[in-house]
């Protein structure tokens, strides 16, 4: 029996199967079928097709990884051929070819363990030198690491700090000589304080060995003084020295030799390497998230800093809430940005400045630590356009941050939403998607952040889900966002009862995107204008025909992107919103809206026409209200849904009637004009049909549902209610 590389359980071999897909293989077989179906291997380029990639597997074998598996256009790869890359094999073909998929990991520091998958050998440990068969460790399934190229030189030789013959031998029988691949793993020296054994094992190269001889000749008394309290960010100044660190550890490695405990205080980050025995973890009892004081020696390895550990000790009660508290306090300074002025002179938005600095704080502040933005946002024109806005702000900075070419796929996503509800399905769907990735890949919780969506309490179900795992949230809504959701929710940035209709969610989301990244304040001028389906702002105006759009232009965009909205209103369908909102495509995309607006106006037209005509209107009172049927007369699924069909014929047939209602079998569109409370018209309309199970289904589309069977009931009273209320 061996032990997994990571989890350090008896297995046959040197990885389980929990962490196998944790795991980097380096191929060493010759026939396709030597391969294992969802294992990860290092390959090159090989070549371009117009459907994928040909990546080279070992020396003998080469897969397709087809564009379908890619998270991102083939176009926009940055790879050359003879790259190195990281791929998936998802299937071995009876006639030898090889399906590849993609791995989001594109270094191997990425995977906690580097293995060899050498057919006549199984798994081993991959060592530095690579070109040297002879130093490949095979596990022969007892557990024990050899080497056949140092084992006669382990016995023969005594090494520079005088270690005898007989310990050598001893060292290499027992498998405490280890090496990992250059990436993956830091080299350790220190003992782990406390050994049973009371001996310091260590894991070196010639060249360790070499620097721990002529360390072993300093002065007693430096050997002996305290460690030297240090922050990360200034350990260059302490190379040599015993610091103490304190921190918070945010990564855990085990490699084939030490433990690697990722460090993190509030001026930067260092790997620190514990050592116990090959394979070995150190400290057992640390855990990622552990708050921790740390001493060690400050060494420089490959031109990198790393802290060779000789005590960690895991900070309770104060000692981790002051340690805590001083690196969310550093935090919040660095993500904090600095002020800067609205994209236009809009007072509802004048009347945020510290709203919007606090929503922009937590998208920079989940960049800075590696935390995934998902900006949750109604599948509408307001709420994509809201959305891309984020998105053009986030995106740069998480690239500067992660420097990896499908960073801005991975930390930042859009899901659109159904009617700026987050219900239970949306909130567990991404309970499961979130929780499926910290337990496989170790990711952070999410921030998410909604736009345009949930404002209201029928969220709030959603909202307690995500809150029973801790994972943060910000909403930024146009409406006067309900008490309820902002006491469950981190931050808000909500339009006042007074300025509901003078603004919108892209008005708000674009200066909260201004004051994430002022570097593309160029890029949203012409945004708020845009999400305005009347009475535009005059100042919106100004900035869009200062950013170049024109009455005309603005239009164009907003029915174009209305239209995209509604096609695939669950995809985010990055390219093409970027490609509309900002002309960024390199190809002639200058007439792109107006052909797409042409056809929401043909169909938009029809549509209304089609219900002008078939409008049932009713008198109460002296109140007229248009009522249509909207089973009977719209085209159901098909463009324009009916909450925009019935926001064009509100606004078409205003000047005639107070209110327009649209009912199907169990649903109920309001659009009235003036100010209307739909949870008081709810409420109205259950206690006159208590049987009608009458409810808010959205307050943002002005929906109301009921049961089927009630529906004649459920009509008449809502005229009464909304009679008297108009």
């Amino acid at each position: 029996m061996g032990s997994c590389i990571i989890c350090g359980k008896s297995v046959e071999g040197r990885i389980c199967d929990l962490h196998e897909e944790d795991a980097l293989f380096e191929f060493r077989g010759s026939r396709a079928d030597q391969l294992s179906v969802d294992r990860y291997y290092r390959g090159s380029v090989d070549g371009f097709a117009e459907f994928g990639v040909f990546v080279d597997i070992g020396d003998s074998v080469t897969g397709l990884l087809h564009r379908s598996e890619l998270d991102q256009r083939l176009d926009s790869l940055d790879w050359d051929s003879g790259d190195t890359v990281y791929v998936q094999v998802k299937n071995v073909r009876d006639n030898g070819n090889v399906d590849l998929g993609w791995s989001i990991r594109q270094s191997e520091r990425e995977f906690r363990g580097v293995l060899v998958d050498d057919p006549d050998i199984g798994h081993s440990v991959l060592l530095e030198n690579e070109d040297d068969e002879d130093e490949v460790q095979s596990d022969d399934g007892s557990g024990e690491v050899e080497s056949e190229s140092t084992a006669d030189e382990s016995t023969s030789q005594d090494d520079d700090s005088g270690t005898s013959q007989s310990e050598s031998e001893s060292s290499t029988s027992a498998g405490a000589v280890s090496r990992a691949s250059d990436d993956d793993r830091v080299e350790g020296t220190a003992a782990v304080g406390g050994n049973d054994s009371g001996s310091n094992t260590a894991v070196m190269t010639e060249s360790d060995e070499k620097a721990d001889a002529e360390s072993d000749e300093q002065t007693d008394e430096a050997t002996a003084a305290e460690p030297v309290a240090a922050a990360i960010g200034d350990l260059d100044d302490h190379v040599g020295a015993d610091v103490r660190l304190e921190g918070e550890v945010v990564g855990i490695r085990q490699t084939s030799g030490p433990t690697v405990f990722e460090l993190q205080d509030e001026t930067g980050t260092v790997d620190c390497a514990a050592f116990v025995e090959a394979g070995v973890r150190a400290y057992p009892e640390v855990e990622e998230d552990d708050y921790v004081r740390l001493s060690g020696e400050v060494r420089e390895r490959r031109g990198e800093l790393q802290v060779e550990t000789e005590e960690l000790d895991v900070l309770e009660a104060e000692e981790r809430e002051e340690v805590e508290q001083r690196l969310a306090d550093a935090l919040d300074d660095e993500a904090r940005p600095d002020t800067v002025e609205p994209l236009a002179d809009d007072t509802a938005v004048g009347a945020l400045s510290e709203d919007l600095v606090e929503a922009a704080t937590q998208i920079r502040k989940a960049v800075l630590t590696d935390r995934p933005v998902i900006v949750r946002h109604a599948n509408t024109a307001d709420g994509y356009l809201a959305g891309s806005a984020l998105e053009r702000a986030a995106l740069p900075l998480v690239t500067e941050q992660h420097r990896r070419a499908d960073a801005k796929y991975h930390y930042f996503d859009r899901r659109p939403i159904e009617g700026g509800v987050y219900d239970m399905d949306d909130a567990t769907k991404d309970t499961t998607t979130m929780l499926d990735n910290r337990e496989r890949h170790e990711e952070k919780l999410p921030l998410f952040v909604f736009v345009a969506a949930g404002g209201t309490r029928e969220s709030l179900d959603g909202f307690d889900l995500l809150n029973v795992y801790g994972a943060p949230s910000v909403v930024i809504d146009d409406i006067d966002v309900d008490g309820a959701v902002v006491d469950t929710v981190d931050a808000v940035v909500s339009a006042s009862a007074d300025t509901v209709s003078e603004t919108t969610s892209t008005a708000l989301a674009a200066n909260v995107a201004a004051h994430v990244n002022e570097d593309v304040r160029g890029d949203l001028g012409h945004l708020p204008a845009v999400s305005f389906w009347e009475d535009i702002p005059e100042p919106y105006v100004e900035a869009a025909s200062e950013a170049g759009y024109d009455e005309t232009a603005v239009s164009e965009l907003r029915e174009a992107v209305a239209l995209e909205a509604h096609y695939q209103s669950y995809e985010d369908k990055r390219e093409l919103i970027t490609d509309l909102v900002f002309g960024d495509d390199e190809e002639d995309v200058g007439g792109l809206a107006g052909h797409i607006a042409e056809q929401f106006r043909e169909k938009v037209d029809e549509e209304v026409s089609t219900a002008r005509a078939n409008l049932d209107h009713r008198t109460v009172g002296d109140v007229d209200i248009a009522v249509l049927d909207t089973d009977a007369f719209t085209h159901q699924y098909e463009f324009p849904p009916e909450s925009l069909l019935l926001d064009e014929l509100h606004r078409d047939v205003r000047d005639e009637s107070d209110a327009v209602l649209g009912i199907s079998t169990d649903t109920m569109y309001v659009r009235a004009n003036g100010d209307l409370d739909l949870h008081e018209l709810v409420s109205e309309v259950s206690e006159r049909v208590p049987e009608g199970g009458v409810a808010t289904r959205s307050v943002r589309e002005g929906t109301i549902r009921y049961l089927a069977g009630e529906r004649p009931a459920v009509l008449d009273a809502t005229l009464d209610v909304l009679a008297d209320e108009l």
